[in-house]
Protein backbone atom coordinates (compact mmCIF):
# COMPACT_ATOMS: atom_id res chain seq x y z
CA UNK A 1 0.00 0.00 0.00
CA UNK A 2 1.59 3.40 -0.99
CA UNK A 3 0.80 6.15 1.27
CA UNK A 4 1.58 10.22 0.03
CA UNK A 5 3.54 12.44 2.15
CA UNK A 6 0.29 14.58 2.90
CA UNK A 7 -1.77 11.65 3.73
CA UNK A 8 1.43 10.51 5.85
CA UNK A 9 1.79 13.89 7.31
CA UNK A 10 -2.12 14.25 8.26
CA UNK A 11 -2.00 11.05 10.20
CA UNK A 12 0.88 12.03 12.59
CA UNK A 13 -0.85 14.96 13.39
CA UNK A 14 -3.26 12.72 14.88
CA UNK A 15 -0.97 10.67 17.00
CA UNK A 16 -0.73 11.43 20.78
CA UNK A 17 3.15 13.17 21.43
CA UNK A 18 4.25 10.15 23.39
CA UNK A 19 3.06 7.46 20.72
CA UNK A 20 4.94 9.89 17.87
CA UNK A 21 8.16 10.27 20.16
CA UNK A 22 8.24 6.29 20.47
CA UNK A 23 7.97 5.31 17.25
CA UNK A 24 10.48 8.03 16.51
CA UNK A 25 12.93 6.57 19.06
CA UNK A 26 12.39 2.64 17.80
CA UNK A 27 12.73 4.04 13.49
CA UNK A 28 15.78 5.76 14.51
CA UNK A 29 16.92 2.68 16.84
CA UNK A 30 16.88 0.48 13.44
CA UNK A 31 18.49 2.59 10.93
CA UNK A 32 21.47 3.05 13.39
CA UNK A 33 24.88 0.86 12.03
CA UNK A 34 26.95 -0.70 14.68
CA UNK A 35 29.55 1.18 15.84
CA UNK A 36 32.89 0.69 14.17
CA UNK A 37 35.44 -1.68 15.57
CA UNK A 38 38.61 0.79 16.91
CA UNK A 39 40.94 0.55 14.20
CA UNK A 40 43.96 -1.53 15.14
CA UNK A 41 47.00 0.55 16.01
CA UNK A 42 49.72 1.28 13.05
CA UNK A 43 52.74 2.87 14.95
CA UNK A 44 53.67 6.52 13.70
CA UNK A 45 56.94 7.71 12.09
CA UNK A 46 58.59 10.47 10.93
CA UNK A 47 57.13 10.57 7.88
CA UNK A 48 53.47 9.82 9.11
CA UNK A 49 52.84 10.04 12.47
CA UNK A 50 49.84 8.34 14.19
CA UNK A 51 47.01 10.38 15.44
CA UNK A 52 46.59 10.82 18.89
CA UNK A 53 43.51 12.43 20.28
CA UNK A 54 43.58 13.88 23.93
CA UNK A 55 40.23 15.31 25.45
CA UNK A 56 40.39 17.02 28.62
CA UNK A 57 37.34 18.28 30.34
CA UNK A 58 36.09 19.31 33.56
CA UNK A 59 37.73 17.35 35.00
CA UNK A 60 38.52 14.13 33.47
CA UNK A 61 40.29 12.98 29.99
CA UNK A 62 39.03 10.95 27.13
CA UNK A 63 39.89 8.65 26.11
CA UNK A 64 40.17 6.80 29.35
CA UNK A 65 43.97 4.88 28.22
CA UNK A 66 46.15 6.41 25.95
CA UNK A 67 47.90 3.42 23.93
CA UNK A 68 51.50 4.65 22.78
CA UNK A 69 54.06 2.30 20.87
CA UNK A 70 57.53 3.03 22.48
CA UNK A 71 59.44 4.73 19.57
CA UNK A 72 57.02 5.97 17.91
CA UNK A 73 56.71 9.45 16.15
CA UNK A 74 52.60 10.99 16.94
CA UNK A 75 50.45 14.09 16.39
CA UNK A 76 49.02 14.38 20.05
CA UNK A 77 45.67 16.30 19.70
CA UNK A 78 45.31 17.64 22.77
CA UNK A 79 41.46 19.34 22.51
CA UNK A 80 40.01 21.25 25.68
CA UNK A 81 36.76 20.87 25.67
CA UNK A 82 36.37 22.35 29.41
CA UNK A 83 35.35 25.73 30.32
CA UNK A 84 38.90 26.25 31.98
CA UNK A 85 42.13 26.20 31.49
CA UNK A 86 44.00 22.40 31.24
CA UNK A 87 47.21 20.52 30.07
CA UNK A 88 48.16 16.94 29.11
CA UNK A 89 51.43 16.59 31.21
CA UNK A 90 52.68 13.11 29.68
CA UNK A 91 55.44 11.31 31.26
CA UNK A 92 55.75 8.55 34.69
CA UNK A 93 55.26 9.55 38.44
CA UNK A 94 58.81 11.56 38.63
CA UNK A 95 57.28 14.04 35.71
CA UNK A 96 53.95 14.51 37.39
CA UNK A 97 55.37 14.66 40.73
CA UNK A 98 57.59 17.13 39.30
CA UNK A 99 54.53 19.34 37.83
CA UNK A 100 52.33 19.09 40.28
CA UNK A 101 55.27 20.69 42.74
CA UNK A 102 55.67 23.19 40.16
CA UNK A 103 52.26 24.15 39.49
CA UNK A 104 51.70 24.03 43.18
CA UNK A 105 53.65 26.94 43.81
CA UNK A 106 51.82 29.11 41.47
CA UNK A 107 48.35 28.05 43.24
CA UNK A 108 45.40 30.79 43.29
CA UNK A 109 46.46 32.62 40.20
CA UNK A 110 44.50 35.39 38.02
CA UNK A 111 41.78 34.20 35.67
CA UNK A 112 44.04 33.30 32.27
CA UNK A 113 46.44 30.95 31.15
CA UNK A 114 48.69 29.21 33.89
CA UNK A 115 51.35 31.32 35.28
CA UNK A 116 55.03 30.41 33.46
CA UNK A 117 56.26 27.20 35.11
CA UNK A 118 58.98 25.05 34.66
CA UNK A 119 60.99 21.76 35.68
CA UNK A 120 64.07 20.50 35.09
CA UNK A 121 64.44 18.96 32.07
CA UNK A 122 65.66 15.49 32.87
CA UNK A 123 61.56 15.33 34.65
CA UNK A 124 60.08 17.73 31.73
CA UNK A 125 58.31 14.74 30.27
CA UNK A 126 55.63 16.17 27.65
CA UNK A 127 53.72 19.27 28.39
CA UNK A 128 50.88 20.72 26.19
CA UNK A 129 48.81 23.35 27.84
CA UNK A 130 45.26 24.48 26.21
CA UNK A 131 42.85 27.22 26.85
CA UNK A 132 39.30 26.61 26.86
CA UNK A 133 38.00 25.39 23.57
CA UNK A 134 41.47 25.41 21.90
CA UNK A 135 43.03 22.45 20.09
CA UNK A 136 46.98 22.33 20.12
CA UNK A 137 48.81 19.71 18.22
CA UNK A 138 52.37 18.62 19.35
CA UNK A 139 54.43 16.20 17.19
CA UNK A 140 56.06 14.29 19.70
CA UNK A 141 58.60 10.74 19.15
CA UNK A 142 57.72 8.47 22.46
CA UNK A 143 61.16 7.10 23.68
CA UNK A 144 62.09 4.07 22.78
CA UNK A 145 62.96 2.99 26.28
CA UNK A 146 59.49 4.54 27.75
CA UNK A 147 58.07 1.18 28.57
CA UNK A 148 60.91 -0.19 30.51
CA UNK A 149 60.87 1.82 33.60
CA UNK A 150 57.73 2.90 35.97
CA UNK A 151 54.39 3.66 34.78
CA UNK A 152 53.36 6.58 32.89
CA UNK A 153 50.28 8.51 32.94
CA UNK A 154 48.61 11.56 31.10
CA UNK A 155 48.01 14.11 34.21
CA UNK A 156 46.54 17.68 34.30
CA UNK A 157 48.26 20.10 37.43
CA UNK A 158 46.64 23.04 36.95
CA UNK A 159 46.42 23.32 40.65
CA UNK A 160 43.54 21.13 42.25
CA UNK A 161 42.90 19.35 38.68
CA UNK A 162 44.85 16.30 39.40
CA UNK A 163 43.13 16.01 42.98
CA UNK A 164 40.05 16.09 40.76
CA UNK A 165 40.66 12.65 38.82
CA UNK A 166 42.37 14.48 35.67
CA UNK A 167 44.47 11.54 34.89
CA UNK A 168 44.76 8.61 33.04
CA UNK A 169 47.21 5.51 32.07
CA UNK A 170 49.54 5.72 29.66
CA UNK A 171 49.64 1.74 27.87
CA UNK A 172 52.40 0.90 26.07
CA UNK A 173 51.11 -1.41 23.60
CA UNK A 174 53.63 -3.17 20.74
CA UNK A 175 54.02 -2.54 16.81
CA UNK A 176 51.00 -5.22 16.41
CA UNK A 177 48.88 -2.86 18.70
CA UNK A 178 48.68 -5.73 21.86
CA UNK A 179 49.92 -4.59 25.19
CA UNK A 180 53.49 -4.78 26.06
CA UNK A 181 54.03 -7.31 29.02
CA UNK A 182 55.48 -4.17 31.35
CA UNK A 183 52.41 -1.80 31.50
Amino acid sequence: MRVSLRTLAALLRTLPPAVLLAATVAAAAGCRAAPAATPPITPGTDAAPREVNVIARDFSFEPGIVDLVPGETVMLHVVNAGLVVHEAVVGDMRVQDAWEAAEGAAANPPPGPTPLVSVPPDVAGLRVVAESGQRVDTRWTVPASAADGDPWFVGCHVPGHWQLGMVVPVRFVGRDGLPLASS
